[in-house]
């Protein structure tokens, strides 16, 4: 039985991540589900051959990406995304048995989930002091082991530890969704769909225009990058990497050409793979096709052209 890696413990969206991953058959059976105490953390287990995959998630359509599952698949050995899904987010207030909500006076929350639930709690829990968890299943535990009055957390987590749940459906934005990826060691990507997403990570020379320069693999090929992002290095001031997710496929003749030309130019370019996209993000490249058959008429000499 695989053992599969997620940001826990058991009770996080995460695990419900994965949980949908099986149901939709990523897997070729069942799995043996490992918690780890952070999304470096999970994908560490990968690296070291204790999981064959992890589950982490990556992007918030409130918050943006997810910094440290970034920061952990940029440096290290090279890890590669091999799948995706999404799930609708929104949370669950939970408590100690018989108490009521305006008696809580300390609610636990992992950072994400907290600004993703800031106004609702400002509204109806002014009083409350923030108290900051490891994750959304850990602020339900800490409920549990008396660290907290109440937690931003899960109906699963509160199902599993036997706390009253004090509302339901939190969210400050309606139809908030958290992106999750399935990574695991190199290997050859999915078979192409037509709508899939390629992810890389670019580190280039400090020079004017190189920044322009590798938009413009892109732009002159008509591929459309959905999502740009630059973090620090922390090697020094001023030195960042820049994270690229583009429209299409390895396969795809454009988004092959767009790699090759930046492994040419870029000091450090990592792939970190192509997968079938859970929704529709953009534009697919242009076909190949047209072009290579005109190529190959002038090769043979064809007239009129």
């Amino acid at each position: 039985m695989p053992r599969i890696a997620y940001f826990g413990p058991s009770g996080t969206f995460t695990e419900m991540a994965l949980a949908k991953l099986e149901s939709a058959g990523a897997f070729d059976g069942p799995v043996e589900r490992v918690p780890a105490s952070s999304q470096g953390a999970a994908i560490e287990l990968v690296r070291a051959g204790d999981a064959v995959a992890a589950v982490v998630p990556i992007e918030s359509s409130v918050e943006g990406s997810i910094a440290p599952t970034l920061d952990a698949l940029a440096v290290g050995p090279r890890l590669q995304i091999i799948a995706e899904t999404e799930l609708d987010v929104a949370f669950t207030i939970l408590g100690r048995p018989g108490i009521e909500l305006a008696q809580v006076r300390t609610i636990a929350a992992y950072p994400v989930a907290a600004a993703q639930v800031r106004m609702w709690l400002a509204h109806r829990m002014p009083d409350a002091r923030p108290y900051t968890s490891a994750s959304n299943a850990a602020a339900a535990e800490d409920v549990a082991n008396g660290h907290a009055d109440a937690a931003v957390s899960t109906a699963l987590a509160g199902e599993r530890l036997g706390l009253a749940v004090l509302a339901d459906g939190v969210a400050d934005h309606d139809q908030a969704v958290t992106r999750f990826v399935l990574v695991s060691r190199p290997q050859a990507a999915p078979r192409r769909t037509g709508a899939d997403r390629t992810s890389i990570v670019l580190e280039l020379a400090n020079k004017p225009g190189s920044l322009m320069r590798a938009f413009a693999e892109f732009a002159t090929r008509g591929i459309d990058l959905t999502r740009i992002e630059s973090r620090p290095t922390r090697t020094g001031m001023g030195t960042y990497r820049f994270y690229l997710d583009c429209v299409g496929h390895i396969d795809d003749t454009a988004v092959a050409e767009a790699l090759k030309a930046l492994h040419r130019t870029a000091a450090r370019i990592r792939y970190l793979g192509s997968w079938p996209a859970t929704s529709a993000t953009g534009a697919p490249p242009p076909p190949d096709e047209p072009a290579a058959a005109w190529l190959a008429d002038l090769k043979k000499g064809v007239a009129d052209l």
